[in-house]
């Protein structure tokens, strides 16, 4: 399990520059009710960049993560 997930922050590390802020891709998500395995790793470079996450963009992930768990959000790909 974890050598999965160091493969995926590797591979995470040679993607392209993330385009979008982690505010609007949650706008996007909440707007569309779905989130996108593409916006899941919006998510995880965001946490994974040396640059930190404000207080309010981690309470926003927090929103997603609960919406998920709920049902309120459709995972698509």
């Amino acid at each position: 399990m974890v050598t999965k997930l160091v493969m995926r922050i590797q591979a995470l590390k040679n993607m392209p520059p993330v385009t979008e802020t982690v505010p609007e891709v949650i706008q996007r998500i909440f707007a569309s009710h779905q989130i996108t395995r593409a916006d899941q790793q919006v998510f995880l470079a965001a946490l994974l960049s040396e640059n930190s996450l404000s207080q309010e963009e981690q309470i926003q992930i927090n929103q997603v993560l609960d919406a998920l768990r709920k049902g309120v959000l459709k995972v698509v790909d």
